[in-house]
C-alpha cells in the first residue's frame, strides 16, 4: 500500500522588520495629570531588566531599578518610562551617574513631592553595588506610617 500523498503546505513567511518600528528608545518622558493630587500616595515602579554598558570596558552592566514616588500634579506614563530605560541599552555610563540622571529626568518631567530611586547593580568583579538617590520638594514631609495589627486569619496564622 502506498502512503497517501502529502498535502502541499505554504512555505512559512518570514516577518519583515517594519520600515518604522512601532516603538523605539527615547529619552522623552511623557506625563499625565495625577488623578488624586489631594492626597499623598505611593507609586512604585519595578524595572528588573535595565542594561547599559561600562564606559571603560564596554561590557554590559545590568541593574534592577525600583522607583518610589509621591506625585504632585503629574505622573509618569508607563510606556514612555519603558522606552526611556531602553534608551540606555547601548550607552556607556557609571552606575552612580545613571542612577542620578534617572532621578534628575523624572524630577524635571513630573516635579514630584518625593521620589526615591534604588538601583541594585548586579555583581561585577565580585562587588554588588546599590545606588540610592532621593528628591524631596522643599517643605514636604511624609505622613507617619500607620502600623496595623495582623488581620485575624492572615497568612501568619495559617500554619499547618
Amino acid at each position: 500500500m502506498c502512503p497517501a500523498p502529502m498535502a502541499k503546505t505554504a512555505a512559512p513567511r518570514m516577518r519583515r522588520k517594519p520600515a518604522t518600528p512601532p516603538t523605539a528608545p527615547s529619552k522623552q518622558l511623557q506625563v499625565f495629570a495625577n488623578p488624586a493630587p489631594q492626597r499623598d500616595y505611593l507609586i512604585q515602579f519595578q524595572v528588573p531588566e535595565f542594561t547599559c554598558n561600562c564606559p571603560l570596558t564596554g561590557q554590559p552592566d545590568f541593574a534592577h531599578f525600583t522607583i518610589e514616588m509621591v506625585a504632585d500634579h503629574l505622573c509618569v506614563e508607563l510606556k514612555s518610562l519603558k522606552l526611556y530605560f531602553w534608551s540606555y541599552r547601548n550607552e556607556g555610563a557609571f552606575h552612580e551617574s545613571v542612577t542620578n540622571t534617572v532621578l534628575d529626568d523624572i524630577v524635571a518631567a513630573t516635579q514630584p513631592r518625593f521620589v526615591r530611586i534604588t538601583a541594585r547593580w548586579f555583581v561585577r568583579g565580585g562587588i554588588h553595588t546599590n545606588v540610592v538617590v532621593e528628591h524631596r520638594q522643599p517643605g514636604w514631609q511624609s505622613a507617619p506610617v500607620v502600623a496595623l495589627p495582623p488581620a485575624p486569619g492572615g497568612p501568619e496564622r495559617m500554619s499547618g
